[in-house]
């Protein structure tokens, strides 16, 4: 591989696991979503895992590409997609899921994250489709998300998440059904878009959530203001 597109995928990488780590933390810290931090520091592991495979060489009998097919399942099947529609639903809807849909959702990423990781042929078309179609139902989401950021009046968070949502999406199209013209057989353009979009992706979306739950809480804080200020009107003296 020459040496550009090495350090590219390289940067590419640590800006993954640098954001997969510092938001996954900041998820479950700040803003106390367990579900969506767990998801997080899942794509940081990924990252870390795909650094020691570039230093060591891609050896596809290694437990460490095991590994990596694992994280790239457990993420494109249920993580990105029905872990961060249930994790956002905490300031789209106010929806908390309850311990039990938490684990049931982390459940079935293990499960499609195993199932991959014990058999690491090329994905099948049945495979293929599903993680396409998981994708674009939470690009779906996503846009929506985007539409409730801009009528907040976050219109620059909203149209970050926008694009990073529609990148999204296009790597998705890409990953499993089209070649691009010039790659390696290690497919290392692609991965140099793919791991640069999702970083945007854990970047904006941890930013998208930040500001619509403050939007959230300063509408809820302001409507019980005025509700107690027309209880106040109705009961006080004249």
């Amino acid at each position: 591989m020459n040496a550009l597109p090495m350090a590219l995928l390289l940067f590419a990488d640590v800006s993954m696991l640098g954001a997969g780590y510092y938001y996954g933390i900041r998820f479950i810290r700040r803003q106390h979503n367990l579900l969506l931090g767990i998801e997080w520091l899942v794509i940081g592991l990924s990252g870390t895992n795909v650094l020691f495979l570039a230093a060591t060489g891609i050896v596809h009998s290694s437990f460490s590409y095991h590994l990596m097919v694992f994280f790239d399942a457990f993420s494109r099947s249920f993580g990105m997609t029905l872990v961060i529609v249930l994790g956002m639903m905490g300031v789209t809807r106010g929806y908390r899921p309850s311990w039990v849909v938490e684990v049931g959702a982390l459940a079935a990423a293990v499960a499609v994250g195993l199932n991959r990781a014990l058999d690491v042929r090329p994905v099948e078309l049945g495979w293929a489709i599903f993680y396409l179609l998981m994708n674009l139902a939470v690009a779906l989401f996503m846009f929506a998300v985007a539409v409730r950021l801009w009528r907040a009046g976050e219109r620059r968070h909203a149209g970050w998440v926008f694009v990073a949502t529609a990148l999204g999406a296009l790597v998705a199209a890409i990953y499993d059904f089209f070649h691009i013209p010039g790659d390696d057989a290690d497919h290392t353009l692609f991965y140099i878009l793919a791991m640069s979009v999702w970083a945007l992706m854990l970047v904006t979306y941890y930013h998208g959530y930040r500001v619509l739950g403050e939007y959230t809480r300063g509408a809820s804080r302001d409507g019980s203001a005025e509700e107690a200020a027309g209880v106040s009107g109705v009961v006080s003296p004249q």
